[in-house]
């Protein structure tokens, strides 16, 4: 009666999505990308492509030299948005989904018989078959039970696709031995890195050190939870809270002018200042990365003093471009950075600047009523469909989302 948590991992989900979509991409290789050019990257691919060594991040032109019949689909992420909500629908037939943690991935918690291994994979089953009749028969999942919900992600990842996996308290740490370091979510790069300086080079070996060493190595109480975690005690993931909001767009090649560039990141700012009026942030500084093809990368940032309406950030944004280097540029980005929740800020005492946020208000209740870009300032005219909006991996828009 140790089972917690049921975890629900969509398998190559974009590119599933579309074969659903499209009959004519099923059982074929197909690589998801942003934007149509070779110099981008693929955000997705189905496992078909996969099968060939074509992978999140993989570059267009190595991954069309590793799969010459690989499809290129551009992303649609109101497609997207749309089956997630039906994914979930599907799922709550069978079990309440306690919490989305991403466009493709959801949590369960179990109560009562459901915690005996017989009844979650039965449940695990009825979850799986509830995806494929309502929502579509490309759409696969890989499921893991375990006694806490960081067990159960790292079941999900144990088998794919479509993988049913039960990690059971008495299993441990056995369970995890055939796993890499970085196989366990929340272990990048940089924290391997620092893990292997310690000597610590499997699963194993990290399962045995004792609370005060992973605190020691993680540097804060995070290595106590982990602790925790690996043993298979059901206890909260630490506080954490938000740092950026940002975006960032690979130019097509017909963007790639001052006029083009300069329309796009203007774009990004009404994007970025949205989404971090929606979640009720306020930022200080702004930083703008210009990135070249044939010469080195441009990044500047600046105060905002405490900012929230777009108008205050495109006017900084102007003195911040006119400083850039001259020449074509192929990707952008814009990020908001030392952000304060809006329940810790203080608030503009200045009628001008008040009204400045009543404003960006008012333009955010108009294109929600009658459509992205209803209302928008003019220095994003003629580029209000490029940097199409990506999906966040922690806030999921509504079913009604549009691009």
């Amino acid at each position: 009666m140790c089972l917690t948590t049921l975890y629900l991992d969509m398998n190559a989900y974009f590119a599933s999505v579309e074969q659903q979509e499209q009959p004519a991409l099923r059982g074929r290789p197909v690589g998801i990308v942003a934007v149509d050019t070779d110099t981008t990257c693929c955000i997705a691919a189905s496992y078909e492509a996969k099968a060939f060594g074509v992978r999140t991040g993989t570059g267009v032109r190595e991954a069309r030299k590793r799969c010459p019949d690989l499809r290129i689909v551009i992303a649609r992420p109101v497609v997207y948005v749309r089956y997630h909500h039906a994914i979930i629908e599907a799922v709550a037939q069978c079990l309440p989904v306690a919490e989305v943690h991403s466009i493709d991935e959801v949590s369960c918690r179990l109560l009562g018989a459901e915690r005996e291994p017989a009844r979650a994979a039965l449940l695990g089953r009825q979850i799986k078959d509830s995806i494929y009749r309502c929502v579509g028969a490309q759409l696969r999942c890989s499921i893991g039970v375990a006694p806490n919900r960081f067990l159960a992600k790292v079941a999900a990842e144990m088998h794919k696709p479509d993988g049913l996996t039960i990690i059971r308290r008495a299993d441990l740490p056995s369970a995890l031995d055939a796993l890499q370091l970085d196989d366990l979510p929340g272990i990048g790069k940089r924290m391997l890195e620092r893990l292997h300086r310690r000597q610590i080079r499997s699963v194993r070996q990290l399962c045995a050190l004792s609370k005060t060493q992973l605190e020691d190595i993680w540097e804060s109480i995070v290595g106590r939870v982990w602790w925790h975690w690996l043993r298979g005690d059901d206890v909260a993931d630490a506080a954490t809270c938000r740092r950026t909001v940002g975006h960032s767009h690979v130019l097509p090649p017909a963007r790639r002018n001052e006029a083009g560039a300069r329309a796009v990141m203007v774009r990004m700012i009404h994007k970025a200042a949205f989404r971090l009026r929606r979640l009720d942030y306020w930022a200080r500084h702004m930083r703008i990365d210009v990135h070249y093809l044939h010469r080195p990368s441009w990044r500047q940032r600046a105060g905002l003093g405490l900012c929230q309406d777009t108008l205050t950030m495109l006017e900084v944004f102007d003195s911040m471009w006119a400083c850039r280097p001259p020449g074509p540029p192929f990707k952008l980005a814009v990020t908001l950075d030392d952000l304060v929740p809006g329940t810790s800020a203080t608030l503009p005492l200045f009628t001008g600047e008040r009204r400045r946020i009543q404003l960006s208000r008012a333009m955010d209740r108009l294109n929600l009523r009658y459509g992205p870009h209803t209302v928008y300032f003019a220095g994003m005219h003629g580029a209000q469909d490029s940097a199409p909006t990506r999906i966040s991996f922690t806030n999921i828009p509504d079913a009604d989302f549009q691009a």
